[in-house]
């Protein structure tokens, strides 16, 4: 078995120490959902949502619709307090054969050279997860290399409906195709929900090979959009360089709230703080009358260059220091300057009340956050 050691090695003795191992997976016990705690309409819609560093994946155009939220439903005794809830909210018994719905989380090669994919001597990685449903059966679990196009996937069985189960799955090193070392989307974890016949009809990849579309799911034997009764629950995420079963698998690995947030952040930020406070979180100067630029600094350098959004036209104001007047924000007229560290943006403002060369600083009209910042995989 092999078992990667984070610690120190002296008088032949290893010191095994968790608490120093930075965890593969982000956000693992569900605790962080900057975007919110409930989205509904999954389905038609997809993509990071709730829970953060977890992508919903939908392919095809399902009729079926879910409700995700972040759940306060845990295994009892385990040190958990958040999980992951998928409720059914619109049925589809009959599925199309090129729907699809994953839970995803998308990883960075640089991350994951521990792995040693594509040479000799490339090391298992496991998977372990708990998991709640109401919908006994077989699901799929599904590794993804996207850099060499090739995948392993792995049944896992629900047994006891709506009870909180533990499953811990080992798949084998893949001694071809080495994972990029850079910021990019090199590899993915995905659990399956639902699949129809073009992800199915193939053969089951149970050890690594090219991604074939119709091998990606097959033996996927629940549809969990089949009832409106259906719900799915998940938290407790961890992957581990190493083969380990049930008894060997290292304890989950809790981060604390800041570094867990901090973490997420380099993917994603919103421009309030998390308690929704509505102070100033941006500090710039008017331009013209109804222009104004501001610096975002970011809580932690983003992964890359992030996508600037508004939420929505007038949920900012734009605060004057010299006067002390609120002007509202209209919308992001354009992106000056850009980078992992801050991002300079100028604004159109409703009114021109402003006065150009004034100092102002930038907060929301309420906890709504006014800008969010995307740099996911």
């Amino acid at each position: 078995m092999a078992l990667t050691l984070h610690g120190t090695v002296s008088d032949n003795t290893v010191a095994l120490d968790r608490k120093t191992a930075t965890p593969l997976i982000i956000n693992g016990d569900m605790q962080i959902a900057q975007r919110g705690t409930s989205t509904a309409d999954v389905g038609s819609t997809e993509g990071y949502i709730t829970v953060d560093r977890f992508n919903f994946n939908q392919n095809g155009n399902p009729s079926a619709r879910f409700t995700v939220t972040q759940d306060s439903d845990v295994p009892t005794g385990y040190g958990f307090v958040k999980s992951s809830k998928v409720d059914c909210t619109t049925a589809q018994g009959s599925l199309g054969s090129d729907d699809f719905l994953t839970i995803e989380h998308r990883l960075e090669g640089q991350n994951l050279q521990v792995l040693k994919k594509g040479t000799s001597n490339a090391e298992y990685l496991t998977i372990a997860f708990w998991v709640k449903t109401n919908k006994t059966g077989t699901y799929i679990l599904e590794i993804r290399d996207i850099d060499n196009n090739r995948l392993i996937t792995s049944t896992y069985a629900v047994s006891s409906a709506n009870t909180w189960e533990k499953k811990v799955i080992s798949f084998v090193g893949d001694t071809t195709g080495a994972l990029d070392n850079d910021n990019a989307h090199s590899m993915q974890i995905a659990w399956c929900l639902m699949a129809g016949t073009d992800f199915t009809s193939g053969t089951q990849r149970t050890s690594w090979a090219t991604r074939v579309n119709a091998d990606r799911f097959v033996n996927q034997g629940v549809n969990l959009a089949d009832s409106t009764d259906n719900n799915f629950w998940i938290t407790g995420i961890q992957a581990e360089v190493g083969q380990f079963d049930a008894d060997s698998i290292p304890a989950f690995q809790f981060e604390d709230r800041g570094t867990s947030l901090a973490r997420c952040q380099r993917y994603f930020h919103k421009g309030v703080a998390e308690d929704g406070s509505t102070s100033g979180y941006a500090f710039g100067a008017f331009r013209t009358a109804n222009t104004a630029q501001f610096l975002h600094q970011f809580p932690v350098p983003m992964r890359t260059e992030p996508t600037a959004t508004q939420i929505a036209t007038d949920n900012m104001f734009c605060h004057d220091l010299a006067d002390g007047n609120n002007i509202l924000v209209d919308s992001i007229q354009s992106v000056l300057h850009n980078c992992e560290q801050n991002i300079l943006i100028q604004y159109t403002l409703d009114s021109s009340s402003g006065s150009a060369g004034d100092s102002a600083y930038l907060y929301p009209t309420g906890s709504t956050p006014g800008v969010t910042f995307d740099s996911e995989l």
